[in-house]
This record gives C-alpha cells, structure tokens and sequence, in this order.
C-alpha cells in the first residue's frame, strides 16, 4: 500500500499518513526507530502495510518511493 506523509515526529518516530482514498493511519514508532528511515518529509510518499493495533490502523514496514 502507498500513501503521503502528512506529519512526522523524527524524534519519537511518530506521525501519520494520508492513504490516496483520504483515509488516515498512524505510523508504528518501531518501523521507523532502528531503521534507514531518520526522517519523513511532508508530502513525501511511502510504501507500507497496515495492521490493526487495539482497533486502529497502524502503518508498518515503510519504504520511501519518493525522496522529494
């Protein structure tokens, strides 16, 4: 799955994405901490999954598709 980066926390890791059908998903701390990803830009698009997590829609496994 794709989407956009709208906010990004690099310090806890933390923010959220807009899927292109509008939805929202936040971002699972522990796919970014550890990884090659330091930072997300906004607007910037990332390839993930999405998992439930205590009913909510979580985005795990990210890859960065564009570095603009």
């Amino acid at each position: 799955m794709q989407g956009t980066v709208k906010e990004f926390d690099p310090e806890q890791g933390t923010g959220s994405l807009l899927l292109d059908d509008g939805a929202e998903v936040v971002i699972d701390p522990a796919s970014t901490q550890g990884s090659e990803i330091r930072y997300l830009r906004l607007g910037q698009r990332v390839d993930f999954d999405v998992d439930e997590d205590g009913g909510r829609k979580v985005a795990r496994g990210l890859h960065i598709v564009t570095f603009a």
